[in-house]
């Protein structure tokens, strides 16, 4: 009798943290990955539209098509 309650219990017990676990995100932390996205993008956007980043970029592009194939 006490092995098969002992059972139940641990399937009950197990069950339920099945069911705490969440599936996806909310839509709370959907707005804060959305947010943490665009700041980066911008962050991105910033550096490489500065000056010294944008020559060099502009350097590597104009050697790959100025190279003989």
């Amino acid at each position: 009798m006490y092995q098969a309650v002992r059972a139940r219990l641990r399937a009950l017990v197990c069950k339920a943290r099945t069911a705490r676990k969440d599936a996806g995100m909310v839509t709370s932390e959907y707005a804060m990955g959305i947010v943490a996205a665009v700041a980066f993008s911008v962050v991105l956007y910033k550096v490489v539209t500065s000056g010294p980043v944008g020559a060099a970029l502009r350097n590597i592009v104009q050697q790959a098509l100025d190279g003989r194939m």
